[in-house]
């Protein structure tokens, strides 16, 4: 062993002596510049002059560290057998002198070589698809790194980056993405050389997920640390990166020519492995332009390359990409020939990813083929093969955000799932099975559930999320693993918002179906995913609905917009249908162009005033029925006359999808004569079925009972740093000004108790003693109501983040909670309701504990019921339903205040209609039916409206106000 007496200062100049030391750093030189064929060749002249020096434990200890740094270069340049050869006699040499006697120094530096010497059998294991025996090496050197000081931090910056590129050739990229962002937060400076491999890492999940932009941040950082380490081999990698990302982003050109430049580097480095990704992709962008010849060649010689190197799952992307250049050829029986070769590699290695990419693929090949040709009487059985095929591979493919942390990381994800989803749906059509469709609907609705504790890990009995699209840039590169648990996980999970599969539907109680059981049952099984969850939910409730009839609606988009309808409470029957997404989306934008946009502040109300169709009488009705011809089916409306006729009103309850979720439907003309759906029945907004899982708050108050409790009114309160002019300053104007809110207060305060305790009506308005503190102590005593009206902040529908919609009470910049303070003012987010304090402390508790909801609660603010224009529905108005609500009534779209109509249409200040507004919402959450009450006023307005077309009756106002039930 090299001399432990020496000073750590001699060790770093001196450890084994001439030509060692010299020959070590030479050769770290040629490495670093990617000069492999001169870094190889010192390493020969080294090993050679150790082998001639008398045999010891020192000089096979030598030996081990010269063969462990050559194995480095050998994967680097792919000579992926020659580094496997090296790596098997480095290992040796290191076991046969591990008894040697050593001091805590010669100890310390043994440690590390077979540190390395595991990090790199690990990275030469996943790049010839052994992924099994990569995690062993990984787990053997996270045994040993305890033993081993590390006072710089690479090694554990090493270890960590290498279970991360593990996790990404695995298709685990939820969980790299997870560790990756923590890694980079926590690595040190002294571990300069980890630090731009992680944002590598991160990049590339980032491009392969959907998320462009960071990507290219990443990249961006990435090259500047490979620069100031002058590492050109790297800088060439990162080339062949953002090569992808182009292509990923539809830049064609560019990424031809970045892959062009990158391949020559690796061509004359013979760099061979990474060759060989440059050729995949520039096989794949061939196809793209339609040059199937072409793609085919650079295919089949990427295929090569990969088998000669041993890289056998590589060379399976390659078959499978070749398989599709196949079917563009009509070569059928060579499509399925390569399909089947690259999905046994990929079954026999567990890569469940590449499996589905297969299904997919063979699906698509059949829907195609059934479009191009006549299938004849074997037509059915060609649409029931390609649905065996697509449906669970879509299924999992959905399931496999649930690990990402962040919702907006969730959010890129499903628009590459909805691809494979929007195939089932179209097969389904194809089959003309409503009972398909139907089903389908029904899990696309269900929703994803709020996962409280942490997210899944590779012990929750599945092998975890193994899906994407495509196989893209594969992550090849040095590393090893390092568990991530303690205060490391509570790390991780507190970065966003976690999810959970969704429950099961029950279709029916008698016999116990389950929604889609058939599918879900083969996606589990062939991919290894959890698609739902234990926890079943009927798909209709029938609890306190028989009263009257009812009919539940349910809406999901897949490329077009598709519908089902059930009848209960008397009535009987269902139905589905489905609008022609040119149709939805067209009738959308016309409504998008009505409304005011949150973003757009002023000028955007001024619009919606001036030329906005909701401000016009013709116009609207116009846009009414063009709504109504999109995304409403004229049986419905027939069956909704019949039920009425024979046994009263009905009750339409809609869970729309996002793309409908702003859609008014209590304003669609259901016909020629311009009747409207409010005049036919009472409408309701459902939520996601997963808000009736159990766990769900319906929590007993500490205080009176919720049916006798306080009215709890946050009426304007004032919040810090915010003029009363300013934009998050008074929405109702000065307190005691307005005549018809004083008496809303004074009704409240002569029918019993009311929080915060007043004196008069007018104390009640612009409050500074209004915050989240006291908000929690009167819910936790218990309230049977609670009206809000004041600023609401709604979040970007493209960030996916639902959750970061905020209420803003008087909450100064001191106090505890998610949500980043806004001068000195912290608003209170979805987020804070729903996971309180457990992401801030370790005896911390969840939202709903904290602010546990009354029955009744109301939210009127701009866009406070716009959480279900998500995906993921965890906005303000669900997170009360989370917290215990019965019943929230929120608004769709941004508000108009009295101040606005005063201003911007002209209207004489004694005519304020938000406050007539709120007055009746006030009313309608007073009524044993809130629902029937509410819409009783929204009829009023429109008989105004149509008879008179003045702007304080337009639906701008009335028509956004919903009430919102599980």
């Amino acid at each position: 062993m090299p001399d432990e007496n020496e000073s750590e200062a001699q060790g770093a100049a001196r450890l084994y002596g001439e030509p060692f030391d010299s020959g070590f750093a030479l050769a770290h030189e040629h490495h670093m510049a990617a000069d492999f064929a001169a870094a190889c060749a010192v390493y020969g002249e080294l090993l050679a002059s150790a082998e001639s020096i008398e045999d010891s434990p020192d000089v096979r200890f030598l030996r081990a560290h010269l063969l462990c740094d050559l194995s480095s270069v050998l994967l680097t340049a792919s000579d992926l057998p020659a580094a496997e050869d090296a790596l098997q006699r480095s290992r040796a040499l290191l076991d046969g002198v591990a008894s040697a006697q050593m001091g805590p120094r010669g100890r310390q530096l043994w440690l590390e070589t077979v540190l390395k010497t595991l990090i790199a059998r690990s990275d030469l294991m996943s790049r010839t698809g052994r992924l099994d025996e990569s995690m062993a090496c990984l787990d053997e050197a996270a045994a040993l790194f305890p033993e081993f000081a590390d006072p710089d931090g690479l090694r554990a910056a090493e270890l960590g980056l290498n279970r991360v590129l593990l996790l990404m050739n695995r298709g685990e990229w939820g969980r790299a993405e997870e560790q990756a962002t923590l890694l980079l937060s926590t690595t040190p400076a002294t571990a300069a050389e980890a630090a731009p491999r992680l944002l590598t890492a991160l990049g590339t999940i980032c491009a392969t997920t959907g998320r462009f932009d960071l990507a290219e941040d990443y990249f961006a950082r990435a090259d500047d640390g490979f620069r100031a380490l002058g590492d050109t081999g790297e800088r060439q990698t990162l080339l062949a990166h953002r090569a992808a990302l182009a292509m990923e982003r539809g830049e064609l050109d560019l990424a031809e020519r970045l892959f062009t430049e990158a391949s020559a580097f690796f061509e004359e480095q013979r760099r061979f492995g990474d060759l060989a990704v440059c050729e995949q992709a520039r096989s794949h962008l061939a196809g793209l332009r339609g040059d199937t010849a072409g793609a085919h060649a650079l295919a089949t010689a990427s295929m090569d390359r990969f088998e000669r190197l041993g890289a056998s799952v590589a060379a399976a992307d390659s078959m499978l990409l070749g398989a599709q250049h196949a079917y563009e050829r009509g070569d059928i029986e060579e499509m399925k020939r390569l399909a089947q070769e690259a999905r046994d590699v990929y079954q026999a290695r567990d890569i469940h990813e590449r499996c589905a990419q297969v299904d997919l693929m063979l699906a698509g090949t059949l829907e195609d083929n059934l479009n191009r040709t006549d299938h004849g009487p074997h037509e059915t059985r060609s649409i029931d093969t390609a649905l065996s095929l697509a449906l669970p591979a879509a299924l999992a493919l959905a399931a496999a955000r649930h690990d990402f942390v962040t919702a907006h990381a969730r959010a890129q994800w499903l628009q590459l799932a909805d691809r494979a989803m929007q195939l089932a749906f179209r097969l389904a059509v194809r089959r003309q099975d409503q009972g398909l469709l139907f089903e389908l609907v029904e899990h696309r609705c269900a929703g994803a559930a709020l996962a409280l504790g942490p997210g899944p890990g590779p012990d929750d009995g599945h092998d975890g999320p193994t899906l994407f699209p495509h196989a893209g840039m594969k992550a090849y590169g040095d590393g090893g693993p390092m568990a991530l648990g303690g205060v490391a996980a509570e790390a991780a999970a507190s970065a966003g918002l976690r999810v959970a599969p969704p429950p099961k539907v029950r279709m029916s109680a008698e016999a116990g179906r389950v929604a889609l059981q058939e599918f879900i049952a083969a996606a589990e099984f062939r991919y290894r995913r959890r698609i739902v969850d234990d926890q079943e939910v009927p798909f209709w409730i029938t609890d306190e609905l028989t009263a009257h009839p009812v009919v539940q609606i349910r809406l999901a988009d897949a490329d077009d917009l598709f519908m089902t309808w059930t009848w209960a409470g008397g009535a009987r029957g269902f139905g589905t249908g489905h609008g022609p997404s040119a149709d939805v989306d067209r009738a959308v934008r016309e409504l998008t162009d009505a409304l005011p946009s949150s973003g757009e502040g002023t000028a955007g109300m001024r619009r919606a005033f001036e030329s906005g169709a909701l401000a016009d009488h013709r116009a609207e009705r116009q846009l009414a029925r063009t709504l109504a011809e999109a995304l409403w089916p004229e049986g419905l409306t027939a069956q909704i006359r019949q039920v009425s006729e024979r046994m009263g009103r009905p009750l339409v309850r809609i869970q729309p999808s996002p793309r409908v979720a702003q859609v008014p439907w209590e304003l669609l003309a259901v016909d020629d004569a311009g009747t409207r759906l409010i005049e036919l029945a009472d409408v309701v907004t459902t939520a996601p079925t997963s808000l009736r899982r159990q766990g769900t708050v319906r929590r007993a108050p500490e205080g009176p009972a919720r049916d006798t409790g306080p009215v709890v009114l946050v009426l304007d309160p004032r919040v810090p740093g915010f003029r009363a002019d300013s934009p998050l300053g008074s929405v109702l104007g000065p307190p005691g000004a307005d005549p018809e809110l004083l008496a809303l207060v004074r009704s409240r305060l002569d029918a019993g108790a009311v929080e915060p305790s007043l004196a008069g009506p007018a104390e009640a308005f612009r409050r500074t003693d209004l915050d989240r503190d006291w908000l929690s102590g009167v819910l936790r005593k218990g309230a049977r109501r609670l009206m809000y009206v004041g600023h609401v902040s709604g979040t970007p529908v493209e960030g996916g983040q639902s959750e970061d919609g905020t209420l803003h009470l008087s909450c100064g910049p001191q106090t505890v909670g998610l949500a980043e303070p806004v001068r000195t003012h912290r608003p209170l987010s979805a987020k804070d309701l729903l996971l309180g304090t457990l992401p801030l402390r370790a005896d911390g508790e969840p939202g709903a504990r904290i602010w546990p909801a009354p029955p009744r609660v109301a939210l009127i603010g701009c866009e406070s019921g716009g959480d279900l224009r998500f995906a993921e529905s965890f906005g303000l108005a669900t997170a009360m339903i989370h917290n215990g609500a019965e019943l929230v009534t929120a608004t769709r779209w941004v508000l108009p205040t009295n101040f606005a109509f005063h201003r911007l249409a002209g209207l004489a200040e004694s005519v304020r209609p938000l406050s007539e507004a709120i007055v009746a919402v006030d009313t309608a959450h007073e009524d044993p039916d809130p629902v029937q009450r509410l819409g009783h006023w929204q009829r009023k307005q429109l008989d105004r409206w149509r008879s008179d077309g003045r702007i304080e009756h337009s639906p701008l106002l009335w028509a956004a106000m919903t009430c919102i039930v599980v």
